[in-house]
């Protein structure tokens, strides 16, 4: 089994991840004497805060002017890792594929209980 993605949605990808590197610049969130180390930290604070979200209410989205709720918090998370790469000039959504057609031939669970 093969899996490849569509040229045009790779460079969309591209461009936004462009994009919210540079918001994330302007905004002062690459300003000298943060580190890789921080960035990460930064990415397990949005996933913590997703399933603190998901463990008061289902709601992925609560439909205010702020968006909030455990669907917003992951879209922090994934904002802040292309953030991330973009600031490391890393091709994720290359990488993305390259993984995702790699899991595509690993077995059930991946041979794993969980």
């Amino acid at each position: 089994m093969t899996f490849k993605l569509y040229d045009e949605f790779k460079d969309q990808f591209r461009s936004l991840q462009a994009t919210v590197w540079k918001n994330s610049v302007d905004k002062g969130f690459w300003s000298e004497g943060q580190n890789f180390g921080e960035k990460i930290a930064l990415i397990h604070s949005e996933i913590s805060e997703s399933l603190e979200a998901k463990r008061e209410t289902d709601a992925p989205d609560n439909m205010a002017e702020k968006p909030e709720g455990w669907g917003i918090e992951l879209a922090d998370a994934v904002i802040r890792i292309m953030d991330l790469c973009e600031g490391h000039k890393f091709d994720l959504i290359g990488a993305i594929e390259k993984k995702h057609a790699y899991n595509l031939t690993r077995p059930y669970m991946h041979g794993k209980k969980f």
